[in-house]
């Protein structure tokens, strides 16, 4: 049986770091988490998370700052990074296409939608019979 799916959530915010992972949890998926830019990047480097929900207003790095060194690192740049931020202009959104996100979305999040862009990202099929798991 091939190993579940790593997502890396991070986030400053306990409550939406506990949500997002009970959510992917139920889904079947590894959630570690970090609370953190240096953080993010010490669990991304050691885990290779496959996939990375990542928040732009963190502490010590910001997401921007985060995504670039993974994105620039030839170990992390392939891992899809989905920020999920409250900055909503369209020049936020730019900066993090511009660092390499695959994915900008903005808070609040609708869970349904994001697990949609997960499952897009890992090249996954919802399983017909439960439209919400993931492999």
């Amino acid at each position: 049986m091939a190993d579940k799916p790593r997502i890396l959530v991070v986030d400053d915010a306990p409550l939406i770091v506990k949500l997002l992972a009970k959510h992917l949890e139920a889904d079947g998926l590894t959630v570690p988490t970090a609370t953190d830019g240096y953080e993010a990047l010490t669990k991304a480097r050691a885990e290779s998370p496959d996939l990375i929900l990542l928040d732009v207003i963190l502490p010590k790095l910001n997401g921007y700052e985060v995504c670039t060194m993974l994105k620039q690192d030839t170990r992390h740049q392939k891992i899809p990074i989905v920020m999920l931020t409250a900055k909503a202009q369209e020049k936020d959104e730019r900066l993090g296409k511009d660092c390499g996100a695959d994915v900008y979305l903005r808070k609040p999040l609708r869970i349904q939608p994001l697990l949609e862009q997960i499952r897009t990202l890992l090249g996954a099929t919802p399983n017909p019979a439960d439209p919400q798991a993931l492999p």
